[in-house]
C-alpha cells in the first residue's frame, strides 16, 4: 500500500459545491463548522427542527469562543455562520457534491438515513460515514451507489483534532477516497488511508489500552487512580485508561469494544471486560452520568493515589549488562555523588544493595525470582526514564518489605514518585505498549495501513506520546515480542500472540 499519511492524488471537493451533514449532534455540529470554515455552504440535518437548533447553537458557542480568545474575527465568525444553513432552497441539491453522516451507531438508521437522501443527490456526489467502528462495505451495499461511498473519521472534537481516517469499502471507487484524502487536507485536517477493517486504525489499535487496565483492575492489580497516575507520570499518556473510559462514556466505550470483537468473529484480542459491562449495567457511565471509575458529584472525596515512602537511599548500586529500554537510568545514577556506582558484564540487571531489580520482560517477579534463585523487583517501563515523574515497581513473592523499600529508595533518590501494583505479567506500561505495537504491527501486516499511518492516526487521533510503532523500535521490537509472549505463555491465552510481522523483523534483525 502506498503511504497516504501525508499526500494524496486526487483533487479536493471544490468551494463551490456544497456540503449535507446528516446529525447535529457534537460531532456534526462540528464537522458543518470545519467546512464551513473551508469556505463551503454546508446545510445541517436532523430528525428534528429543535436537534438542528441545538447545532447551529454548538456552532455559534463554538466560533463566539474563538473570537474571545482571539482565534477569530467577527466578521470571518459571521460569514461562517452565514454558510450554514438548516434547510435547503429548491434548486440546492444540484450544486452539492458531499454528505456527511453522523449519526448513532446504527447500521439500519444509517442506511435508512442516506437511502431517503441518496436519490435526491447528483450522480457524482460522495456519501461519506463518519462511523467509528461499522463496516463501510456494509453500508455501502446497502445503497445505490457503492462505489460514491466512503468513511470520513473525524475524532472528537472535530474542531480541534487533526486526525480523519479515511477508509474505503469494497467497491468504493480509488478517486472517491482520494477526492475525501484531498478535501480533509484543504479542510486543515491530517487525513490518513485505511482499508475498511473494524475499528479501522485508532479504534482497532487502541483497544489495548482500554482492555490491559480493566484486565488490571481485575486482577486487583492496583486502584483506578493509581493506574491513571503510572500511564500519565510514567507512560507518557496524556490522560489514564480510567479517567478516558469515564470522559468517553463507558456505554460508548463498551459498544465500541463489542462492536470490534463481533466484527472479527470474537477474537480475544478485543474480548470486552466484564467489569466495563458491571459499570453499564449500574448507569455508572462516567462524567456524563456523574460516576463511572471515579465519583464526579459534587462533595465527592479527592481520588487517592498509592505511593511507597522513598526515604530508604541505597549505597551501592551496580549495574550488570546491559539495560536495554532502562539504560537511560545509568546516566541518572551517575549524578548521585553519595551512592557508589559499581558496573559489570551481565544480563541487563540493577543490584541495589544486593536486591535484584530488572526491568518487567512479561514475566512475573515471581516467575524471574524462580529462575534467579533470589528475591527480584521489577520495575515499568517509562516513556523517558530521565523526565518522568513515577515509576511503578511489582515485587516478587519471595521478596521482603525490605526489598521493596530498597527499590522504592533507588527511584526516590532519582527524584521519583513510586507505586507498587501486584506481581501481574508485564506490569502496566510494558504491556500496554507492548500490545499496542503488536497490535499497529498487525494492522500493517494485513495492509490495513502503512506503519506511517498508524503512528499518524494515534498521535493526532488520540494524543499518544509516540505512535506505537516508532514506540516499538525505540524500545526494541525483541523486547516488545518477548514481552508478548511471556504474557502469551503466562495466560495461556491466544490474546497474547505475537503479530507476524513483529516476529519477522525480529527475525530479520538477528
Amino acid at each position: 500500500m502506498a503511504d497516504q499519511t501525508t499526500s494524496s492524488c486526487g483533487d479536493a471537493l471544490p468551494r463551490n459545491k456544497s456540503v449535507i451533514v446528516v446529525g447535529a449532534g457534537t460531532m456534526g455540529s462540528g464537522i458543518a463548522e470545519v467546512a464551513a470554515a473551508a469556505g463551503h455552504t454546508v446545510y445541517l440535518r436532523d430528525a428534528s427542527d429543535a436537534a438542528v437548533e441545538r447545532g447551529l447553537g454548538m456552532i455559534r458557542a463554538s466560533l463566539d469562543k474563538r473570537v474571545a480568545r482571539g482565534k477569530l474575527d467577527s466578521a470571518a465568525r459571521d460569514e461562517v455562520l452565514k454558510r450554514v444553513q438548516s434547510t435547503l432552497p429548491d434548486g440546492a441539491m444540484a450544486e452539492v457534491g458531499l454528505v456527511i453522516e453522523v449519526i448513532y451507531e446504527d447500521l439500519e438508521s444509517k442506511v435508512n438515513a442516506l437511502s431517503a437522501l441518496e436519490s435526491q443527490l447528483p450522480v457524482d456526489a460522495i456519501v461519506a460515514t463518519n462511523t467509528s467502528s461499522l463496516s463501510v462495505t456494509a453500508l455501502a451495499g446497502r445503497l445505490k451507489r457503492p462505489e460514491r461511498v466512503v468513511g470520513m473519521h473525524f475524532f472528537n472534537p472535530a474542531t480541534v483534532l487533526p486526525l480523519v481516517e479515511v477508509f474505503s469499502g469494497h467497491v468504493t471507487a480509488p478517486d472517491v477516497a482520494q477526492t475525501i484524502f484531498a478535501t480533509a487536507l484543504a479542510w486543515g485536517k491530517t487525513p490518513v488511508y485505511c482499508r475498511s477493517t473494524p475499528g479501522f486504525i485508532v479504534n482497532r489499535v487502541a483497544r489495548p489500552f482500554y482492555g490491559e487496565a480493566l484486565r488490571l483492575l481485575q486482577e486487583q492489580v492496583a486502584s483506578p487512580a493509581t493506574l491513571d497516575a503510572v500511564m500519565r507520570e510514567s507512560g507518557g499518556f496524556r490522560m489514564g485508561p480510567c479517567e478516558l473510559m469515564d470522559l468517553i462514556g463507558h456505554d460508548v466505550n463498551f459498544a465500541v469494544t463489542r462492536s470490534v470483537y463481533q466484527a472479527f468473529f470474537d477474537d480475544p484480542r478485543y474480548k470486552p471486560s466484564l467489569m466495563q459491562k458491571d459499570l453499564v449495567d449500574a448507569g455508572w457511565l462516567g462524567r456524563k452520568s456523574g460516576r463511572g471509575f471515579f465519583d464526579y458529584r459534587d462533595g465527592a472525596s479527592p481520588v487517592v493515589i498509592d505511593e511507597l515512602a522513598t526515604n530508604r537511599k541505597p549505597w551501592v548500586v551496580r549495574v550488570e549488562g546491559d539495560l536495554g529500554p532502562a539504560r537511560p537510568l545509568v546516566d541518572l545514577l551517575v549524578t548521585l555523588d553519595d551512592i557508589r556506582l559499581e558496573r559489570t558484564a551481565g544480563d541487563g540487571l540493577l543490584r541495589v544493595d544486593g536486591l535484584v531489580l530488572a526491568l518487567t520482560d512479561g514475566r512475573t517477579a515471581t516467575e524471574r525470582a524462580a529462575a534467579l534463585g533470589e528475591a527480584v523487583v521489577l520495575f515499568d517501563l517509562a516513556l523517558d526514564y530521565a523526565t518522568c515523574g513515577r515509576i511503578a515497581i511489582a515485587a516478587a513473592a519471595q521478596a521482603s518489605a525490605v526489598d521493596v523499600l530498597k527499590a522504592a529508595g533507588l527511584f526516590g533518590a532519582l527524584g521519583k514518585r513510586v507505586s507498587q501494583l501486584a506481581d501481574v505479567p508485564g506490569m502496566l506500561v510494558m504491556r500496554t505498549v507492548a500490545m499496542l505495537v503488536n497490535e499497529g504491527a498487525e494492522a500493517v501486516y494485513q495492509g490495513i495501513a502503512s506503519a506511517d499511518s498508524v503512528d499518524a492516526a494515534m498521535t493526532k487521533g488520540v494524543n499518544y506520546p509516540v505512535g506505537p510503532m516508532a514506540w516499538g523500535r525505540d524500545i526494541g521490537l525483541a523486547t516488545v515480542l518477548r514481552t508478548v509472549r511471556n504474557l502469551g505463555a503466562s495466560y495461556g491465552e491466544d490474546r497474547y500472540r505475537g503479530s507476524v510481522w513483529l516476529q519477522r523483523e525480529v527475525q530479520a534483525a538477528s
